[in-house]
């Protein structure tokens, strides 16, 4: 593969799967292939920040950083060296996959998923005699005892979403050598697809994004949980050169939802995101699309590679899905949307 091909190969899986071994096997089988361990961002990590952060976490993947530097990182590589990556890291939580990922795609890398997937009895035989050289006896029974608690968040991963997003290649019976070859042969055939996740492209300066919130009978809101960043989010998305913003919501609303809108919405809020990196901020308005009736409910679809799902919350169930900031941001829209007159806000919070 060479540099107009550039791809990433994540091959995924419970520890003592087997993903760093057959990674290495694998980058002497692909052309142009090359080896990047993510461990070592999280070994930089441990160095860089305090240690009043780190035991804030349990695992550095619940670190912000660590899933922002991996992509960084990818994205980098690819393009100095170009080809393909081969990246063995477990990764259990879809939120997380989600994010990097959809950072992933983003930047125009598409990736491949594998999942390693022997039966857990052999999984359980060998971390029981994994051994880390040079560690001493008691950190190697800390590393075995820490993958055996893993294993039940691993099982709950593979009977949801893993087995489905990944290409599954079960190695217990498999040597590296082998596995690493059906690994291969999955790429060349396309039998390990490219992740379907949409590409939003990275903005590069300020934007402006329109979102539009849709009521039930009861007044619940409508949000969707979108596949290629973590949080749910209200219907909507940027506004592109040259269109109104409730042109955009309406635009949007209709490809996310399916949903035709039978008048313009109005408007609830215009709130200013400040600049927080690497996110560049800017205008984000939230409009008023009404009640919806049953049937229109009834019509309700979503496209796969861009939403995952979508549903009807009370204003206290939402304060639990959004992040902060889109949280205080539907607080006020409900205000106003009550009180009948938009409200202009700051960082989530009206201005005197």
């Amino acid at each position: 593969m060479g540099r107009g091909v550039d791809v990433i190969v994540w091959i995924n899986g419970a520890f003592g799967a087997g993903k760093t071994s057959t990674a290495r096997e694998l980058t002497g089988i692909l052309p142009d292939s090359t080896l990047y361990d993510p461990e070592l961002v999280g070994d930089s990590l441990r160095q860089l920040l305090p240690r009043k952060r780190l035991a804030e976490v349990s695992d550095y993947q619940d670190l912000p950083s660590w899933r922002r530097l991996v992509v960084d990182t990818a994205a980098a590589m690819l393009a100095e060296l170009g080809g393909v990556l081969v990246v063995p890291m477990t990764l259990l939580r879809q939120e997380y996959r989600d994010e990097m990922f959809g950072g992933l795609a983003a930047r125009r890398i598409p990736v491949r998923h594998v999942l390693l997937a022997p039966e857990e009895t052999i999984l359980r035989e060998r971390i029981a005699t994994r051994e880390e050289p040079g560690d001493p006896a008691d950190a190697d029974e800390r590393v075995r005892q820490w993958s055996y608690d893993h294993l039940p968040a691993y099982r709950q991963a593979l009977g949801g979403w893993l087995a489905a997003d990944a290409h599954v290649i079960d190695n217990g019976a498999l040597t590296v050598g082998e596995t690493a070859q059906r690994i291969a042969e999955a790429v060349r055939t396309d039998a390990a697809r490219v992740c379907d996740i949409v590409q939003t492209p990275e903005p590069t300066r300020e934007t402006v994004a329109a979102g539009v919130l849709l009521f039930d009978d009861a007044d619940r809101v409508l949000l969707v949980d979108p596949t290629y960043k973590p949080g749910w989010e209200f219907p909507g998305g940027v506004v592109e050169a040259g269109e109104a913003p409730g042109a955009a919501g309406v635009r949007e609303v209709a490809e996310e939802l399916g949903l035709e809108l039978e008048a313009p919405p109005g408007l609830l809020v215009v709130d200013w995101e400040p600049p927080l990196p690497p996110a560049y901020g800017g205008l984000r308005l939230l409009f008023d699309g009404g009640r919806l009736s049953p049937a229109a409910e009834a019509g309700l679809r979503l496209p796969g590679p861009e939403l995952r799902a979508w549903r009807f919350v009370t204003e206290e169930e939402a304060a639990d899905l959004l992040p902060p900031v889109r949280s205080a941001r539907l607080r006020w829209a409900l205000r106003a949307r009550e009180r009948g007159r938009p409200l202009y806000l700051e960082a989530g919070r009206p201005t005197p």
